[in-house]
């Protein structure tokens, strides 16, 4: 009786896997090209869950936006790397400044490119005061209101000491959660020489001496020398949806493009 055919055990072995998600643009609330729970919140599920990876890896380039997306954002990548017991290692490229570093502060590592920027862990609310334009354009505005403080901050009216005084506490309040997130993640690792949670940024070798980001590295050769020269990456980013190829959303993408060349213009990219 012939002896059953045996193949190589290393033919039926799946290969170990590390997932990649590229987190790019803005952070807001809707609008596409713009980072939001809603919007990557399939590319993370997948990334954790797809196939068992050994590790997942975050692409970061983002100068920030919103802090509640930011949070939400960075909840789910904490809550799926728990879950999963999954390791979730970020590489920041040109820069994770205020919501981005949000996000990226979510994964076990941090490494960046020297020329990173990281940082910028503050808030900041801005306008315009227009009351003195519209008086000389001859407009009269109306407005009616139930409620004290439903037209607080009116642009077109002039600035309240009760109402800056209630932002400005609100501001603080909203630093405070920040900071708090930022040292439960980063731990002992942060530096405790140099004010952190002023609003700065830093550039990558100086991020990486103040406990803000764990190395200079970039994700492939970083990923190969952690789990191995063998492992393959499958990487995961956002869908252009059909509208979009045919360019029927350009005054969107307008908006959404100089709205987010602002935030850039403030790390003076």
């Amino acid at each position: 009786m012939n002896a059953p055919l045996s193949l190589p055990a290393r033919l039926f072995r799946r290969p170990k896997r590390v997932t990649i998600v590229r987190l790019q643009g803005m952070i807001a609330a809707g609008g596409r090209g713009r980072l939001s729970d809603e919007s990557t919140a399939p590319l993370l599920e997948r990334a954790f869950r797809s196939g068992k990876p050994l590790a997942v890896g975050l692409l970061i380039n983002s100068p920030g936006g919103s802090p509640v997306q930011s949070a939400l954002i960075g909840a789910r990548i904490r809550r799926l790397a728990d879950e999963t017991g999954t390791p979730v290692h970020a590489f920041v490229e040109d820069a994770a400044a205020s919501g981005g570093y949000w996000i990226a502060s979510a994964a076990d590592t941090i490494h960046c490119d020297a020329a990173s920027i990281l940082g910028s862990i503050g808030v900041i609310s801005s306008g315009f005061g227009l009351q003195e334009a519209i008086g000389k354009l001859g407009i009269e505005r109306r407005v009616h209101t139930a409620g004290r403080s439903k037209s607080q901050l009116d642009p077109f009216r002039p600035e309240n000491p009760e109402d800056v005084a209630r932002l400005d506490a609100l501001l603080e309040d909203l630093h405070g959660v920040f900071t708090e997130h930022v040292r439960t993640m980063r731990g002992n690792r942060l530096s405790t020489e140099t004010d952190l949670f002023d609003g700065r940024y830093w550039l990558g070798r100086e991020a990486v001496r103040l406990g803000l980001a764990d190395g200079i590295g970039h994700a492939v050769p970083v990923l190969k020398e952690r789990y191995g020269e063998t492992i393959r990456f499958r990487v995961f980013g956002p869908r252009r949806r059909l509208l979009s190829r045919f360019g029927l959303s350009l005054a969107q993408d307008a908006l959404a493009g100089v709205e987010e060349a602002a935030l850039w213009s403030r790390l003076g990219l």
